[in-house]
């Protein structure tokens, strides 16, 4: 049953309904268990943060940073400053000394919660620059403090501060005196055009996501959900805190590396993910597919091609499949794909949200046919995560980011870009008041730069307005739909389209680097990823295959030269940003002159 207290209060309530049974759970590295931590202790450490921070002097709406992984005391500290009327703003763990400058400075902050070393590391340079800061909390008890440092201290000494409940009235008197209207969080952008804007995040954008998520989707308080993506991501944090307000368990990931690990280990009924990871697993099966033996080869493939037609061509459009079909899915669904959901953890899946950039066709309907009910949706930091996804009972076409959800109203705007408002919409940009102006209009439309369409009650993206790309020849390209088209290919892992004021479009290209080793063996030919990317005849066959993938394209839009890249685009080099996003413009200026040689005559 959905729970809707406010966030201030949220999990001190679940205690008093769930009590001894278990909130969380983390891996300990040093034992290499999982630990599970009760409704009550979780309501007692939330209790304990806010105490200590009340010690500290913590002031009312005061900003409050966590530069951490994933971990459960992100969580801690999360609902003990909001008990507290404080704000929390999230640090991605990955981010640079400069990117948490900016952001320490922008929010005049005080204290940050840091999580492991690299983090601290961070943290204690930034702090002898930035004179607001007074004191770092460090969660992982390994780490190995400054000898310089006189301020920090570690997470269990900081939660002792807030034992025996010493600020109690005032406590109740905040969490009394809470408005809706207050701020919880200040998310900064991950920045792919620009400067990090920090969107502000309210409790009654959160109050109203929940509210609103809860009807379309089957969650209750027995699934068991992985924390997968950062907390940071909107996408993660709404998410996590709707499972709060059910009285799931959460089972929270610490290194993004041990996802697969975890999966095994935990066997969630839900995890939400961004399209990489399904890739990911597509491009695993269809390397076992490749090299198994030919039976399984036709075994798997028939399972997939009858899982496709059970759940992609009938289900999810409505119909009721025919008998035979539904015998022949049965009889896959006990053997087959059972056994692809068991390698990946997946036996107990309920639904797996899906978002954060468009969904390879071939990707998504390998999922449906794997029978996992992935639920593609769409969202942006902007509007507390989800605008729209694939309702429960409702049909859904492959390809559209399913339907609008309850609170928001959506117009067009010239380009088709879709407009949004509602209670789950930002009310702007903290400390850039030109910016909020430029993206939500005198009318209160936030305008997304997304554009798209609706059709029979599903929402359709297009592009991205920003991304779009207008060729020498007054040609208008979407980059993203052809790198969505083309990494799906199994010797691709990452493209970056470049068209925008050029004669033709053409591709920077990061291969797969071990099955382009192994086409290299399979050709006689030495394995120096180097050699190989500039090899022509290596590069003759990538042509080849983007060729078979594009023909679906105008002419126009199709791919005419390509770069073979020998190094991955990077976070140190600022090519990504913090959720793994390419920054065109500083990949652009990174690979200048590789894309002139790709346009010269």
């Amino acid at each position: 049953m959905l729970n809707l207290q406010p966030l201030s209060r949220l999990i001190a309530s679940q205690a008093e309904t769930y009590g001894e049974r278990t909130a969380l759970r983390y891996r300990d590295y040093t034992l290499n268990v999982w630990k599970d931590v009760s409704w009550n202790e979780f309501a007692a450490k939330v209790r304990a943060v806010s105490n200590a921070l009340l010690a500290w002097g913590l002031d009312v709406q005061e900003n409050v940073a966590v530069f951490a992984q994933n971990m459960v005391e992100n969580l801690y500290v999360d609902f003990g400053c909001y008990a507290i009327r404080a704000v929390s703003i999230p640090f991605y763990a990955t981010s640079s000394e400069l990117q948490v400058q900016y952001m320490v400075n922008d929010a005049h902050i005080r204290y940050i919660f840091v999580g492991e070393q690299y983090q601290y590391d961070v943290a204690f340079r930034v702090m002898m620059m930035c004179p607001t800061v007074k004191r770092l909390v460090i969660t992982d008890q390994s780490v190995v403090k400054n000898p310089q440092d006189q301020v920090s201290i570690y997470f269990s000494e900081f939660i002792r501060m807030g034992e025996g409940d010493p600020h109690a009235k005032e406590i109740e008197k905040r969490t009394a005196e809470l408005q809706k209207t207050d701020l919880a969080n200040i998310l900064y952008t991950s920045g792919t055009t620009g400067v990090s804007k920090g969107v502000m995040l309210t409790h009654l954008m959160f109050e109203s996501i929940i509210l609103h998520q809860d009807p379309v989707l089957p969650l209750t308080d027995q699934d068991v959900i992985l924390n997968f993506l950062p907390f940071t991501h909107v996408f993660e944090r709404a998410w996590s805190y709707w499972g709060i307000a059910k009285g799931c368990t959460l089972c929270v990931n610490l290194r993004p590396a041990d996802v697969l690990q975890s999966l095994q280990e935990v066997h969630p009924t839900c995890m939400c993910a961004v399209p990489r990871f399904w890739e990911k697993v597509y491009a695993g099966v269809q390397e076992k597919i490749r090299t198994g033996s030919r039976v399984q080869r036709a075994m798997i493939q028939d399972a997939l091609r009858v899982g496709r037609a059970y759940n992609v061509e009938y289900r999810m459009r409505g119909l009721v499949p025919p008998l035979t079909l539904r015998m022949k899915y049965r009889m896959y669904e006990r053997t087959i794909i059972a056994l692809l959901k068991k390698q990946l953890g997946l036996e107990r899946a309920n639904f797996f949200p899906t978002a954060g950039s468009s969904i390879p066709r071939e990707v998504e309907e390998f999922v449906h046919a794997a029978g996992i009910n992935m639920v593609a949706g769409y969202g942006l930091t902007e509007t507390t995560a989800t605008v729209s996804c694939a309702w429960d009972g409702k049909t859904h076409t492959i390809g559209s980011v399913g339907r609008v959800i309850g609170g928001l109203e959506i117009r067009f705007g010239e380009h088709d870009e879709i407009l949004l408002k509602g209670d789950t919409v930002t009310r702007g940009y903290y400390h850039k008041q030109e910016v909020t102006e430029q993206a939500i209009d005198s009318e209160g439309w936030f305008h997304t730069g997304d554009a798209g369409y609706i059709k029979n009650g599903e929402l359709f993206l297009t592009d991205r307005i920003k991304d779009l790309f207008k060729t020498s020849n007054g040609k208008y390209i979407a980059p993203q739909m052809i790198e969505t088209k083309l990494v799906v290919d199994r010797y691709i892992d990452q493209i970056v389209i470049i068209a925008d004021k050029r004669k033709f479009v053409s591709a920077l290209v990061i291969p797969d680097y071990s099955a382009l080793k192994e086409l290299a063996r399979q050709m006689g030919m030495e394995t120096d990823v180097k050699q190989l990317c500039r090899n022509s005849q290596i590069v003759r066959f990538y042509m080849e295959r983007i060729n078979t993938l594009q023909q679906e394209f105008a002419h126009y839009e199709q791919v005419k030269r390509i770069t073979l890249l020998p190094e991955p685009f990077s976070l140190e080099k600022g090519e990504l940003t913090n959720t793994l996003k390419i920054k065109r413009p500083v990949i652009t200026k990174n690979y200048a002159s590789e894309i002139e040689a790709m346009y010269e005559e």
